[in-house]
């Protein structure tokens, strides 16, 4: 199976909302928000193609010069979640806002979602809060997580990661982002 990030363009805003409602159906954001949020000079959104199909995406707002940063979303199609897919794009987020200076990144998780929880814990984020019944109309919690990328250093180009547990980000290396990001897993992929 094989997978690459890219950069997000308007064109893909269909897909992305296909996917987005699929992902968030009680509270998904409309068309207009995630057009303005692909736009935006102050964020990145990443999607990730699978043989030749929008199957995530991933977004990051950090405007230039600020020391804090927000992960939006992240995303993956059901059918092409359990290979390490949501930790390729939270961790080209993550070297996103390193490269952009951002010291403190957040991000908020649903109480109800513990594999979410449990990936933005082995990337480094912490509990900091709780915003309760946050997500409506479910009355879900909304955890607020943080990290602190001070010591943190991006970790590999995409074209230096391939997504294969061997090939997994070197937290020593501190290297330039320049393109789009493969991944080639074998089938039944990992995570």
């Amino acid at each position: 199976m094989t997978a690459a990030l890219r950069p997000a363009v308007p064109d893909d805003l269909d897909a992305i909302m296909v996917l987005e409602q699929a992902s968030f159906p009680t509270d998904a954001w409309s068309p207009r928000m995630m057009r303005d949020e692909l736009a935006s000079p102050h964020g990145r959104y990443l999607v990730l193609v699978s043989d030749g199909v929008v199957a995530g995406y991933a977004g990051l707002r950090a405007p230039s010069g600020a020391h804090d940063g927000d992960i939006q979303t992240i995303a993956v199609a059901a059918a092409s979640r359990g290979h390490g897919w949501g930790r390729m794009l939270l961790c080209a987020l993550i070297d996103e806002a390193v490269r952009r200076g951002v010291r403190d990144l957040f991000l908020e998780v649903r109480a109800d979602n513990p594999v979410a929880q449990a990936l933005y814990v082995s990337e480094g984020f912490r509990e900091v809060g709780r915003r309760p019944r946050y997500y409506q109309p479910d009355d879900v919690d909304a955890i607020v997580m943080q990290a602190d990328l001070t010591r943190r250093e991006a970790r590999r180009t995409p074209e230096e990661w391939t997504g294969r547990a061997e090939d997994r980000p070197d937290p020593a290396r501190d290297v330039q982002n320049s393109g789009v990001l493969h991944a080639d897993l074998p089938s039944g992929g990992e995570e």
